[in-house]
């Protein structure tokens, strides 16, 4: 009898922490869509202010994406990314041989330090406030 109670209390408890545990993945889950949604909102500007700091081929891009962010960016969307900066005229690229590789290295243009520009606007003080906030410093006074 103790035994047949013991067995169904622990089926009843093991089906309880397979629930739990379903409910923390998606939970999980649902805060690395909100952070990966984040991170993909400020790929763009950080390609842009990269590029501004002197001129980088792709592969640096994606290692300095990683090193600043902790996050991986992908070719996929990089490349893509500076095809359009180029096409638009925002970025001005150019082949330079290092030792048996060719690499090409994009800089910004006039035109594209103007978006820099327009683009650094956007993180204007309330913004800065709400980053600051995001980041748990506190306000200097």
């Amino acid at each position: 009898m103790w035994l047949y109670i013991f067995i169904n209390f622990a089926k009843v408890i093991k089906r309880l922490i397979y629930q739990n545990l379903n409910y923390c993945i998606e939970a999980i889950a649902n805060m690395v869509d909100v952070i990966s949604a984040f991170m993909r909102g400020l790929e763009k500007p950080l390609i842009l202010w990269l590029i501004s700091q002197g001129p980088r081929h792709g592969y640096e891009l994606i290692k300095e994406f990683k090193r600043l962010t902790g996050q991986k960016l992908k070719p996929g969307t990089l490349y893509p990314l500076l095809y359009h900066l180029e096409n638009e005229g925002f970025v001005a690229s150019e082949w330079i041989k290092k030792g048996r590789r060719d690499l090409k290295y994009y800089r910004l243009t006039e035109k594209g330090k103007d978006l820099l520009i327009k683009v650094r606007s956007l993180f204007s003080e309330s913004i800065r406030g709400v980053i600051s906030d995001l980041l748990n410093e506190t306000k200097k006074e």
